[in-house]
């Protein structure tokens, strides 16, 4: 047995030969281990631990399609566009904080990649601590700068109240995201990706039953289906706690272990951040596009909403799988496997690119009859803003897919810079096409906006990969 101290300053114990776990606790952990990412088929792994998080996130984003097609179909066009429009807003914060937190689980399973179960733990905690904190933070600057930022956003004054309803109710609630998430990262980091699962199902499944208690009985509109949203997602993570507290004993923390560790906090928040500004930076972009959006009108909106909508839905599977990539190659770089990465990475980009190619086809012929279920088949010009949409995305779903892999596998890693900055490359395209589009009226230069920001960010992460891992083994052949 060999001993080396990891970047993030834990201790790293692995078996020369074997490279298997150096199981501390070995009973305890195999009681809660799903997936052992370092050995084993990598197509096996990955495809197992990749489809409950598919049809977990499909059923997360009922949350926001349950929403919007209730509120469509019972309220009006333009509480569908409010609905649609406050996405990019949420997604800037709650995006930030959901990025944020998955980095802060990225040492948790590096530190359980390693066998070391007392840094796992500290980690946990001061995850946890960290979290909080910003958690508080974010949700008093988002509620007290809402108007403003809405007004900032040329919110059409037809869709403005509706939309300042549903926002307020969900950033209150901020911290049920933030709970589920975090939770839900930790078992994630451990190989359980079934468990979070299903409490997200449950969650789903009760939103549908609130929305239409708090929109049709309560006519609350908009606020109601923001209240659905926020009550479904704190069950899920209470069911989440509950499941740590009763079923998963390795997360359970004694004195010793609730503490911040510089080393530890320092990596967290290295890697937490960078992630979390990802995702916002992102968010920007979007926000950017939006308000050059909302100078088309409420219609158009509506026709661009429903088009993501359903473009959420489809992308689930890609995203899937670039998280079940950050998992891989953060518990493999924790064991010091790097071959199994670049093994997790060819196979990810595989199965990625057919799903691409069966989903081009699939927006290309039937994406404008998905986008009837938000939207009746009467209101033909909102129906042609959505088959424009399509059209022009389609080909393009190859490099969206390769963006969510190889973005994760860095994050994973512990490299966030280059992924932030792959993010600014997005933002710099995005706002270029919004602009132009906006100043010739085109809404043609709005559906472009989205294919040119994923071109900017895919080229700087696949390269950076190819870059990273030839240094990583390379250093590795040096201490051998």
């Amino acid at each position: 047995m060999r001993r080396r101290r990891a970047r993030d300053g834990t201790s790293v114990r692995l078996l020369s030969d074997s490279r298997k776990y150096y199981m501390i606790e070995e009973k305890e952990t195999m009681a809660v281990m799903e997936k052992d990412m370092t050995k084993g088929s990598p197509f096996r792994l990955i495809l197992a631990f990749t489809i409950p998080l598919i049809i977990g996130n499909v059923f997360q984003q009922l949350y926001n399609m349950v929403d919007a097609i209730i509120v469509g179909r019972t309220v009006g066009v333009n509480a569908l566009a409010a609905v649609g429009m406050s996405g990019s807003i949420v997604f800037l914060i709650l995006g930030f904080l959901n990025g944020l937190t998955t980095g802060f689980t990225v040492l948790t399973s590096r530190t359980f990649g390693a066998g070391n179960m007392d840094g796992m733990k500290k980690s946990v905690y001061s995850s946890s601590v960290l979290a909080v904190v910003v958690t508080v933070i974010l949700t008093v600057v988002s509620v007290a700068g809402l108007k403003g930022l809405l007004r900032l956003m040329n919110t059409p004054d037809e869709i403005f109240q509706d939309a300042y309803q549903y926002l307020f109710v969900v950033f209150l609630g901020i911290w049920t995201q933030v709970l589920y998430n975090l939770l839900a990262s930790f078992l994630r980091a451990l190989g359980n990706s079934r468990i979070p699962l299903y409490f997200l199902i449950l969650a789903a499944v009760l939103n549908i039953f609130l929305d239409l208690f708090f929109i049709l009985v309560m006519k609350m509109g908009t606020r109601g289906a923001a209240v659905a949203t926020v009550i479904s997602q704190g069950v899920s993570g209470i069911l989440c706690l509950v499941y740590i507290v009763k079923k998963v004993p390795l997360l359970h923390m004694k004195k010793e272990h609730r503490v911040l560790e510089k080393n530890s906090v320092r990596f967290q928040i290295k890697v937490g951040i960078p992630m979390g500004l990802q995702f916002s930076i992102t968010a920007l972009g979007i926000m950017i596009l939006q308000s050059a959006l909302n100078g088309f009108g409420a219609r158009a909106v509506a026709g661009f909403t429903a088009s993501t909508k359903v473009m959420q839905l489809i992308n689930q599977a890609m995203i899937s799988i670039g998280v079940t990539m950050a998992t891989y190659s953060s518990q493999n770089i924790g064991a010091g496997r790097f071959e199994r990465i670049r093994k997790g990475a060819r196979v990810s980009t595989g199965m990625s690119a057919v799903y691409a190619v069966l989903v081009t086809v699939i927006l290309h012929f039937f994406g404008k009859y998905m986008v009837r279920m938000f939207i009746d088949s009467g209101q033909t010009d909102v129906l042609g803003y959505c088959e424009m949409y399509f059209s022009i995305i389609a080909p393009f779903m190859l490099i969206l897919g390769s963006i969510f892999i190889y973005r994760n596998i860095l994050q994973g890693m512990g490299f966030g810079f280059v992924p932030m900055m792959a993010g600014a490359a997005e933002l710099a395209a995005r706002t270029a096409a919004a602009f132009t589009a906006r100043h010739f009226g085109s809404f043609e230069g709005i559906c472009w906006a989205d294919p040119l920001a994923w071109v900017a960010a895919a080229a700087p992460l696949v390269i950076t990969y190819l870059w990273r891992m030839k240094k990583l083994e390379r250093e590795a052949y040096e201490r051998e």
